[in-house]
């Protein structure tokens, strides 16, 4: 629990900050803890009564802990989730395997392991490290608006205070305020709605889950997750699927009976674990189009604020530490010997590079859904493809995976993509592998 420190006086703030961050998520107080790092005086803002998170559980990739491990908190993560030993990918029909991924080796490959946790946890975890470096955390203060002034920039809160920095960064999610500074867009309905579920393992029963793995099941306009939690003592589960009354223009959709309806015809492994999801509450999935500028004048956007993904390339969190990772080391590269900073030119290069690979992976994000919602003869043609993919064949992954890139000229080159219609299925057609509600379908 966090309580106010130096709330902004209703003239301005009471202490100089070099660095204003706005929204105490998870990108907010990773971003505010590397650039304390770097000596820079931080205060973050938000507009809960305390720092919190909510959610279930989300995925670690290589690229970021990576980072973890650079701030000295790799250990304290792993100790607070899992480390599987594998991800795999199963059809959400028949339930066969189509593709694994094993991340013993995918460690050895890239140094770093892959890993699982709570949000909470993950989030904790920051807020702690944020506090050791004296990060001043400022508790309900809602920010309205956002300006430019001679000396740096200032925030606009609700009642009617300000606040100002050298520089403002704005982490202040998929609704940012900031964002308007940039660009007039609104949030992109994907019409799927994500259910959820983190419940502790004994109420797992009559089932065999196995906790060494990320388990993914993918089916016609649905997909389910699964994998352990702090230490195995937790299941987490997602049900994600495409709602009919979203697409009809239903205000109320996404609700418990349209779960139940998409998930009736998957295999018994996924229908085992609908019971257990959170039927009181549940995400719909929305992203925005990329954008490419994300600096005006001395406020610049990090996170969900500049590049709120769909979730199926479990980037988002870990794009928002990459961001800040990278800021705070342009402002290391670009701070003089008396401690002043050139900051016109370091967000310049933060600009340069982050807004290229975060669309990349949005777009990805976007394509990887559509793969993985496939019906009919796509369908099959997608497995046939996933199925001879090599277990250690990691041209998929090579872009994503890697060292976060400082530079355009450091950002490694996409994977070159397989056509579905590469593939001839026609042999299935009319066999038991074609489900009956799919033998017809195009």
């Amino acid at each position: 629990m966090a309580t106010p420190t130096t709330p902004p006086a209703p003239d301005g703030n009471t202490t100089a900050s070099d660095v204003l961050v706005i929204g105490g998520g998870i990108g907010g107080l990773s971003a505010a803890f590397a650039l304390a790092r770097e000596g820079m005086q931080v205060r973050v803002l938000d507009q809960a009564r305390e720092f919190g998170e909510v959610g279930a559980g989300i995925q670690i990739a290589p690229n970021c802990t990576r980072i973890l491990d650079e701030y000295g908190l790799l250990d304290e993560a792993k100790s607070l989730g899992v480390v599987p030993t594998s991800m795999v990918m199963r059809d959400a029909v028949d339930g066969s395997e189509l593709t694994r991924l094993d991340l013993v080796d995918l460690e050895r490959k890239y140094g770093f392991p892959y890993m699982v946790i709570h949000r909470s946890d993950l989030h904790g975890m920051f807020l702690r490290a944020c506090r050791r470096a004296g990060v001043d955390l400022v508790t309900d203060a809602r920010v309205s608006g956002y300006e430019n002034t001679e000396s740096g920039a200032r925030v606009l809160l609700e009642d009617g205070r300000t606040d100002e920095a050298r520089i403002v960064i704005a982490a202040d999610g998929l609704h940012s305020v900031a964002r308007r500074l940039l660009v007039e867009d609104e949030p992109v309905s994907s019409a799927y709605v994500a259910y959820r579920a983190a419940v502790p393992i004994e109420q797992v029963t009559g089932r065999d889950v196995d906790l060494s793995e990320v388990s993914v099941h993918v089916g016609p306009r649905c997909h389910f997750v699964q994998y352990g939690l702090r230490g195995g003592e937790m299941l987490n589960q997602v049900a994600v699927f495409e709602s009919p009354k979203a697409l009809a223009g239903e205000e109320n959709w996404g609700t418990p009976d349209e779960l139940d309806a998409r998930f009736a015809s998957t295999c018994p492994e996924v229908r085992a674990g609908i019971p257990l999801m959170w039927r009181d509450r549940w995400w719909r999935m929305f992203d925005r189009d990329p954008i490419m500028n994300w600096v005006r004048g001395n406020i610049a956007l990090l996170g969900d604020a500049a590049h709120p993904p769909l979730q199926y390339m479990a980037q988002g969190a870990v794009m928002a530490i990459e961001d800040g990772w990278v800021l705070a080391k342009h402002v290391a590269a670009r701070r003089a010997e008396d401690g002043s900073v050139d900051w016109p030119g370091t967000l310049a290069a933060y600009e340069a590079v982050r807004p290229e690979h975060c669309r990349r992976v949005l777009t990805t994000a976007r394509a990887w859904g559509e793969l993985w919602h496939l019906d009919g003869v796509a369908r099959l043609q997608r497995n046939a493809i996933l199925r001879d993919r090599d277990t250690y064949d990691y041209a998929f992954t090579q872009w994503i995976y890697g060292p976060t890139a400082l530079t355009p000229e450091e950002e490694p080159p996409m994977f070159s993509t397989i056509p579905l219609a590469s593939v001839d299925v026609s042999d299935l057609a009319g066999t038991a592998e074609v489900p009956s509600e799919l033998a017809s379908a195009r």
